[in-house]
C-alpha cells in the first residue's frame, strides 16, 4: 500500500509518501511546499493543487491521510488553511484517491503511544520507523507521521468495513 500523508497549510504544506504496511514501512518521498505571501490567493491555491495532483499522478497512492485541524482562535488563519485543505481534497477526489482524516492526537497516539506526545517524540518515531537520518522540516515530518498512522489504521478500517457489509 502506498499512502500520501498531507499536513495542510497555505504558506507551508507538508507532503510525505510511504509504502508498505504497519510492520515494514518504506520512505518514498517527502517535501514541504511553500507558497509566497506576495502571491495572490488564487495563484497560491493553484500551485498547491498542481503539485498535489502531480504527486498523485507520479506515485499513484492507494490512500491519502490528511490532518484534520481545528483552529478556533485565529479565524483568518483557519479560513486560509481551510482553502488549502479544500484544494487538496479536490485534487484527491479528481484522482479518485480515498481520503482519510486524522486528528493530531490520533497521530501522536499511533506513533508514540500517547496523544500528549511532544513534536520531537513524533519526529523521532517517524525517523526511526522509516530509517531517515535527517528530516529538516516539521511539516514534512507531520505528513510522514500521517501516512504512517494510516498504514497502522488501514487493516482495522478494512476489517470494520467488511463487518459492516455483512
Amino acid at each position: 500500500m502506498i499512502v500520501l500523508g498531507i499536513d495542510p497549510g497555505l504558506a507551508n504544506l507538508g507532503l510525505g509518501l510511504v509504502e508498505g504496511d504497519v510492520r515494514k514501512a518504506r520512505h518514498l518521498y517527502h517535501v514541504c511546499l511553500t507558497t509566497e505571501s506576495a502571491w495572490i490567493m488564487p495563484r497560491r491555491l493553484q500551485y498547491i493543487h498542481e503539485e498535489v495532483t502531480r504527486l498523485i499522478a507520479e506515485y499513484r497512492p492507494d490512500a491519502v491521510a490528511i490532518e484534520d485541524q481545528i483552529l478556533r482562535k485565529q479565524a483568518d488563519v483557519a479560513f486560509k488553511v481551510g482553502q488549502a485543505f479544500g484544494v487538496v481534497q479536490l485534487a484527491c477526489a479528481q484522482a479518485g484517491v480515498p481520503v482519510h482524516h486524522y486528528g493530531p492526537m490520533q497521530v501522536k497516539r499511533s506513533l508514540v503511544g500517547t496523544g500528549r506526545a511532544e513534536k520531537e517524540q513524533v519526529i523521532y518515531m517517524v525517523k526511526a520507523s522509516l530509517g531517515i537520518r535527517e528530516l529538516f522540516n516539521n511539516h514534512a515530518a507531520d505528513a510522514l507521521a500521517l501516512a504512517l498512522t494510516h498504514l497502522a489504521s488501514a487493516p482495522m478500517q478494512a476489517r470494520a468495513a467488511g463487518l459492516a457489509l455483512r
